[in-house]
């Protein structure tokens, strides 16, 4: 786990790097996030997950502003058909957002996320070490 955690960690300046989103608003996104996660009654490793991927491709690549929340409920996606037994469907994610997102946009985002991750989901958070 030791070994992984530093392959799986987002850079710890990236946000110097995005030119139209700030640490407010990653804020306000993970705040949002929780409450979806507790709305959905999800396993708590699933929001680390969830962070963890926004974080490492924000590390990677620049994002609009209106793209956040599209990017939290990808990453959402994302980490819930990994860590859940029986994740949420894009309809739910759809609806979560408040039609804000189209299914096409929802999985458009999911495989941008998977690519610029090279499909490395696996990550080692403080959780897995608790």
């Amino acid at each position: 786990m030791q070994k992984s955690e530093s392959e799986t960690q987002p850079d710890a300046t990236y946000m110097r790097r995005q030119n139209y989103i700030n640490e407010n608003i990653r804020a306000v996104l993970v705040d949002w996030l929780i409450n979806v996660h507790s709305k959905l009654n999800l396993l708590p490793e699933t929001l680390y997950i969830t962070v963890n991927i926004i974080d490492r491709y924000l590390s990677l690549k620049e994002l609009e502003k209106d793209e956040i929340q599209l990017l939290g409920v990808s990453a959402l996606l994302i980490a819930t058909k990994y860590e859940e037994i029986y994740p949420p469907t894009v309809k739910d994610y759809i609806y979560i957002s408040k039609n804000a997102y189209t299914k096409q946009q929802i999985l458009e985002m999911e495989m941008d996320i998977l690519s610029t991750l090279e499909f490395k989901m696996c990550e080692t958070s403080s959780f897995r070490f608790l």
